[in-house]
């Protein structure tokens, strides 16, 4: 919800129509109006069944379908941590080119832009200690050790992001 209202005030401030539909795709696709262009932000990795979702996504869309992600999923950020307390190595995928290739294979020729976007938020050590160790299935008694890992570890000036897009055909 949080989202949809940023969403709206951003594109409000820029004069540009919109309509938010909140639930979750493609569950409300029903009731979704088609639109010129279809977006979808830093959701793909968290769908349990993308084909479905792409479909809908497509057949909103009378011109175009923009999805932006991370060229990782989120939380492979935390994949030096999975091994420095549990020695388990962490797969690299899912990637926006695996996403390319599904959409190949359900016949839509996408487009794939790779970029770097701005860091979200400043480190507050605290809250990412408690998020780690949350992640990590860790107790509370190893939050120094966490913290003295987080501090080792050199922060990334920017996010790796991509877009992909593709013209729908009508």
């Amino acid at each position: 919800d949080e989202m949809l209202v940023m969403f709206a005030e951003s594109a409000t401030s820029k004069g540009l129509a919109h309509q938010e539909v909140p639930g979750d795709w493609p569950k409300v696709s029903p009731q979704t109006p088609n639109a010129d262009v279809v977006t979808c932000h830093h959701v793909a990795y968290n769908v349990a069944r993308i084909e479905p979702f792409l479909t809908a996504l497509n057949s909103h869309a009378t011109k175009r379908v923009v999805i932006e992600l991370p060229q990782q999923h989120p939380l492979s950020s935390m994949r030096n941590a999975w091994k420095t307390f549990w020695d388990l190595d962490r797969p690299t995928n899912p990637t926006p080119q695996d996403l390319i290739e599904v959409l190949k294979q359900m016949g839509i020729n996408a487009n794939l832009e790779l970029w770097q976007g701005p860091k979200l938020r400043p480190l507050d050590i605290e809250d990412d200690v408690r998020f780690l160790r949350i992640r990590l299935c860790l107790d509370s008694s190893r939050d120094s050790e966490i913290r003295e890992f987080l501090e080792s570890e050199v922060p990334l000036a920017f996010r790796d992001l991509a877009t992909i897009w593709w013209d729908v055909k009508n």
